[in-house]
C-alpha cells in the first residue's frame, strides 16, 4: 500500500481517466470494502513509483493506454486478514478491463520487496550495508533474492512474491531506485519488482506453483539472478 496523504493525493489517483480503483463489498457491509486494487493506465511498463504517482504527471489518452499496473492493494478489514480476495479481484478487474480497453496489451504489478534487506542482512551483511550505502547491484541481488530465497515449505521467502506468484503471476522485471520513499529505502533499498498477469498463463504458473513450488520468471530476471547469485559467492569467498 502506498499511503494516500491527502485529498488531493487521493483525487490523483481517482480522477484522471487513467487511472482506476475497483473494490469487492459484501451485503452485509455495503458500505465499506473487503479489499480494493488501485490501477494505472499507461503507455509502458513502469519501473518507478513516484514517477507512477507525480503531482505534475500529463494524465494519459485512454486510447493510448497498453498496459493496466496494478500498483496498490489492500485489504481493509482486519478479521479477514488471513483470507486472500486478491486472486480473483485482479483476474475480474483484468477481464473487465480487457472488455473495456481491448488494446491492452500487459496486465503487471509495480510491487514492493519487503523482505529483501532483512533477508541479505541475514545472509551477506556486507552486501546490505553497500547497497544501503548507496552501492550498486540492487537489482541483480533483489531478483536473486525473489527467484531463489525460500522457506523451509520451499515456497518464495517474500510474502509479495508468494501472493502473486500463487495467483499465476510471473517476476517480469526489477528495477533499481523505483521507490525513494523513507519506507522503500529501508525494506528494498528502493527496488520494486513487476509481476505479469498473462491471462494466457496464469492457470499454468499457479498449478506449477502450488503442485511443484516452481518460480516463473522472464529470461530477464533468470540472467539477473544469476548475477546476484554470482556476486554473493564472492562476497563470502572473500571473507
Amino acid at each position: 500500500m502506498h499511503e494516500i496523504e491527502d485529498w488531493d493525493d487521493l483525487r490523483r489517483r481517482l480522477h484522471p481517466e487513467d487511472r482506476r480503483c475497483f473494490a469487492f463489498f459484501h451485503p452485509a457491509m455495503p458500505g465499506e470494502p473487503l479489499i480494493f486494487v488501485e490501477v494505472a493506465l499507461t503507455r509502458a511498463i513502469p519501473g518507478s513509483i513516484q514517477a507512477l504517482l507525480a503531482e505534475d504527471r500529463d494524465p494519459l489518452l485512454i486510447e493510448d493506454a497498453r498496459t493496466a499496473v496494478f500498483y496498490s492493494i489492500s485489504n481493509c478489514q482486519k478479521g479477514l486478514a488471513g483470507i486472500s480476495f486478491g486472486n480473483l479481484l485482479i483476474k475480474q478487474v483484468a477481464s473487465g478491463l480487457l472488455q473495456e480497453l481491448p488494446q491492452l496489451s500487459s496486465f503487471v504489478t509495480l510491487s514492493p520487496v519487503p523482505g529483501f534487506l532483512r533477508w541479505l542482512e541475514a545472509t551477506t551483511p556486507e552486501a546490505a550495508e553497500a547497497l544501503q550505502a548507496g552501492g550498486n547491484g540492487a537489482a541483480e541481488l533483489a531478483a536473486h533474492y525473489l527467484k531463489d530465497a525460500k522457506r523451509p515449505d520451499g515456497y518464495p521467502a517474500d510474502p509479495v512474491a508468494r501472493f502473486h506468484l500463487g495467483n499465476g503471476a510471473a517476476i517480469h522485471e526489477v528495477h533499481a531506485q523505483a521507490d525513494t520513499s523513507d519506507k522503500g529505502r529501508a525494506q528494498s533499498a528502493g527496488v520494486m519488482v513487476n509481476y505479469i498477469y498473462d491471462l494466457s498463463q496464469t492457470e499454468q504458473n499457479h498449478e506449477a506453483f502450488a503442485l511443484q513450488q516452481a518460480v516463473a520468471a522472464s529470461k530477464s530476471i533468470q540472467a539477473k539472478a544469476r548475477a546476484g547469485q554470482a556476486s554473493l559467492k564472492s562476497i563470502n569467498s572473500g571473507k
